[in-house]
């Protein structure tokens, strides 16, 4: 997911260079929302990790 939101970051860099702007903002949007998602998954993932701790062998 976050290889998701690092493409569509270059893709909107690249198209705010070249001065298309409205795909720039959508391409933006985008990598911002899958940041985001990916934030949320990361952590949640993380506090369940924590939560389950280890088991004896």
């Amino acid at each position: 997911m976050l290889n998701w939101a690092l493409t569509f970051l270059v893709i909107a860099l690249i198209a705010a260079l070249l001065g298309f702007t409205s795909i720039a903002g959508a391409a933006m949007g985008i990598a911002k929302i899958l940041f985001y998602v990916f934030l949320i998954l990361f952590l949640v993932s993380l506090v369940s990790h924590l939560f389950r701790g280890r088991r004896a062998p």
